[in-house]
């Protein structure tokens, strides 16, 4: 176990985003420093970070060098090279643990991890080729969605499969990378939990949030979600099993789909998650403090929401909405510090107060 971190320690983050972007401002309010390791020049990170290594994830001198400047290492995404891991492993802790990120990392494996904790998914089957993709279809069926098995987010490495002549195209669009075939699964909402473990074995859950996605990307999460409060009560009980599974020590973002049978999982993050920025405005401690706290073995802070909260992103041309929603009451601007406003680039979010 990692003793327990005092004020003035430094914190290392895999990875430059908004999300280590976050992170650092809530370790700084802690007291803690954070030192940001990232191969793209002039990071959002690095506007609030104590200090920045810019260098690729291949250059074992600046990872050793980052490693050994701090106490403890996280990240803020899941694609890290399986060698940088390895070398910063051998010098300092790294949370949430490599088995979360391994599973995460990978689609196959992360469903047949959930599915051998007993929590249901989607159904779904390996596929390698074109052969392995028909029988697939002729268990699964269509519509169907093809997915690689590695690398996708916000709707990338994906493909719809709506009648059984669309699967070349789809088995083309993954360019040779394995994949998985998902069923489509007939679900009035998607809920999302931020949930957290800490060193001690601890648990602390924020309420679910309900999400709806445009062109593949989140739109905006809303707290109450609109289930019944035994839904609810399923969905923080599903994310407590998955984090007691992985042993796992951090915040962790589960998604889940609401069906007529149940709660199904749609995937895990080992992060701090999109879906929890409306903690920033609805809890006294937010999903970016909770992360810290765990990592530094910290008591976890209570996750109780005091506010019902929309949480809206803004994506590409959306920042130039900021002016007018600046002015409106009840709502909290966060802005990632990105110099330029791209399609499907996340610039910011607002929590609105509802």
């Amino acid at each position: 176990m990692t003793e327990t971190l005092k004020p003035g320690a430094t914190i290392g983050i895999l990875g430059g985003g908004q999300l280590g972007r976050m992170l650092s401002v809530a370790a700084s309010r802690l007291g803690f420093r954070c030192h940001i390791f990232e191969p793209g020049a002039e990071p959002s990170a690095g506007q609030v970070a104590w200090k920045v290594t810019t260098a690729p994830y291949e250059d074992e001198a600046a990872l050793t060098a980052f490693a050994e400047s701090v106490d403890v290492v996280t990240y803020e995404f899941e694609n890290i090279p399986t060698a940088a891991l390895d070398l910063i492993e051998r010098l300092r802790p790294i949370h949430p643990n490599r088995r979360a990120l391994a599973i995460s990392q990978d689609r196959l494996q992360e469903k047949a991890f959930l599915n051998g904790i007993g929590l249901a998914t989607a159904p779904w089957a390996a596929v390698e080729d074109m052969a392995s993709l028909e029988a697939a279809l002729a268990t699964i069926g269509t519509p169907s969605i093809l997915k690689t098995t590695r690398l996708g987010y916000d709707g990338k490495g994906q493909a719809r499969i709506k009648a059984p002549e669309d699967a070349p195209a789809a088995l083309a669009a993954m360019a040779g990378a394995p994949a998985v075939l998902e069923g489509f699964v007939e679900f009035s909402c998607e809920i999302s939990v931020i949930a957290a473990r800490g060193l001690d074995g601890s648990v602390s859950c924020f309420d679910p949030g309900e999400n709806v996605h445009r062109n593949g990307i989140l739109h905006t999460t809303t707290v109450p979600a609109r289930v019944s409060p035994a839904l609810r009560s399923d969905a923080v009980l599903i994310a407590a099993k998955i984090l007691n599974a992985l042993d796992y020590v951090g915040v962790l973002g589960v998604e889940l789909f609401v069906t007529p049978k149940g709660l199904l999982v749609n995937e895990i993050a080992p992060r701090v998650h999109n879906s929890g920025h409306w903690t920033q405005a609805g809890c006294t401690v937010d999903q970016f403090e909770q992360h810290i706290r765990a990592l530094a073995g910290w008591p976890l802070g209570d996750g109780s929401r005091y506010a019902d909260v929309e949480m809206l992103n803004l994506i590409g041309d959306d920042v130039a909405q900021v002016p007018a929603l600046a002015k409106e009451p009840r709502t909290q601007i966060h802005l990632y510090g990105k110099a330029e406003a791209k399609p499907g680039r996340k610039m910011g979010h607002v929590n609105r107060v509802l």
